[in-house]
């Protein structure tokens, strides 16, 4: 079974949240998403070019899980 690790999520979710509230052009099926770097905990940074050395990167939405229904 593939276990991942807090260190891991918590930067996937982050960019979610960022992805949602950022008003940004829609990225193509097959488009590579630009670079970026988000704050995690602990004051760390998170690359997403740092992630993808490590191997895929897969982003999950939860549409509709803060609009209170």
């Amino acid at each position: 079974m593939f276990r991942c690790g807090l260190s891991r999520v918590v930067p996937i979710i982050a960019l979610v949240a960022v992805a949602l509230v950022s008003p940004a052009a829609a990225l193509e099926v097959g488009e590579k998403a630009p670079d970026f770097v988000l704050n995690a905990p602990g004051g760390k940074q998170v690359k997403l070019a740092d992630l993808l050395g490590k191997g895929p990167v897969v982003l999950y939405t939860f549409i509709g899980a803060f609009n209170g229904l």
